[in-house]
This record gives C-alpha cells, sequence and structure tokens, in this order.
C-alpha cells in the first residue's frame, strides 16, 4: 500500500477539490472550475496501471470513489438557496459514473497497454470519459430519470429547462449544454494529460531502478 500511497493522495485531493470547485461556475454557467480538475482523475488512474499494474490501479480508485461519497454525503448537508449544493440525483450520478468510467479506463488501458506509450493513456482516457459524462449528465439531469423520485427531480428541474445549445445554437434541455461543454473539456485534457503522464511515469520507473 505504501507504494501507491502518492496516488491515494492525489486521487483523494482531486476528487476533493472537484467537489469544491464545482459550485464555481464560469462561462455563463456552461462549466465550472471542478469540469478543469476532475479529468485529472484519469491520470492518477493511469500512472498507476502504468507503473503497478491493474490491481492498484484498481486501489486508489475505490479510495477515491469512497472520498467522493463522502463529499457527496457532506454536500447533501449544506443547503443553499435553491436546496442541497449536492442533490441527491447529482451525489448518485457522480459516484456510479465514477466506478464505472474509472474501471473502463483501467480496462482499455490494459488491453493497449503494449502498444506504443501514448496509445493506453489516451485511449483509455477518450473512452472513459465519454462514458463518464453520458452517464453522469443522464443520471443526474435528464427526464427520462424523473419517475423514480418526484422529490429528487425537483431538485434538479432547473438543468431540464430550454435553452440555447452552448448559448447560441437551438434549443435544448440546459443539461445537454453542460454535457457536451464538459466533454469538451475532458477531451482536450486527455491530450494535454499525455505530457505529465510521460514525465510522471519515467520518473516513478527511474526510482524503482
Amino acid at each position: 500500500m505504501t507504494r501507491i500511497l502518492p496516488g491515494v493522495i492525489a486521487m483523494a485531493t482531486i476528487v476533493v477539490a472537484s467537489n469544491i470547485l464545482v459550485q464555481f461556475l464560469i462561462l455563463d454557467g456552461l462549466l465550472t472550475w471542478g469540469a478543469f480538475t476532475y479529468p485529472f482523475a484519469f491520470l492518477v488512474t493511469d500512472v498507476m496501471n502504468r507503473v503497478y499494474g491493474v490491481s492498484a490501479a484498481r486501489k486508489v480508485v475505490f479510495v477515491g470513489l469512497i472520498v467522493g461519497i463522502v463529499c457527496s454525503l457532506i454536500g447533501s448537508q449544506i443547503m443553499l438557496e435553491f436546496g442541497p449544493a449536492v442533490p441527491v440525483r447529482v451525489a448518485i450520478a457522480s459516484a456510479t459514473a465514477f466506478i464505472i468510467a474509472q474501471l473502463l479506463d483501467i480496462a482499455v488501458f490494459n488491453r493497449l497497454r503494449e502498444g506504443s506509450w501514448w496509445k493506453a493513456p489516451l485511449g483509455s482516457t477518450l473512452v472513459s470519459s465519454s462514458f463518464d459524462t453520458v452517464i453522469f449528465f443522464s443520471i443526474a439531469f435528464a427526464a427520462a430519470f424523473n419517475g423514480f423520485s418526484a422529490a429528487a427531480a425537483d431538485q434538479i428541474m432547473w438543468a431540464q429547462d430550454a435553452v440555447p445549445f452552448l448559448n447560441a445554437g437551438p434549443l435544448v434541455p440546459l443539461w445537454v449544454s453542460l454535457a457536451v461543454a464538459d466533454w469538451g473539456v475532458k477531451l482536450t485534457i486527455a491530450l494535454v494529460a499525455l505530457v505529465p503522464f510521460r514525465i510522471i511515469v519515467g520518473r516513478i520507473t527511474r526510482q524503482n531502478t
């Protein structure tokens, strides 16, 4: 466990920071600052997978899941002007998307790990972060899930209002624009993160030899 402690700390830090920064909106509400920190969770998972293997990466992911659940529980008790800081559906969506996407990231990375150094981190992150976006925003905000709980639906009804797509296009539910903007950030960071991935993996590998 000691060898993956830096990964555990990094994952926990990213999850906590993202849960805090998600409360701060930018670009007319299309994004939050949390959108720029959360994708680095995939970087942590990929580094752990490359250096220590699948089992170590899964341990780091499950720590992240537990930290995320704790953050959601705390956030659900903090009341803001329009309701809890973390609505029920957002909490469920967050945990579900995180564990599915991260485990998918590990599986895809493992399938690609024998190729060029960049294929596994880039391919796994592109696939898993796309699933993460679809799962999270659908469960958290889509009208298709309103029937499960009227009270939970009331907390996120604002996201179903029809607004111009990305503040400029045809009318769509607000959550669709939020999902597309978030997905765009994830794809961009997936490319940018290749640089720290290469550097961090190289440094850890040298230290372990």
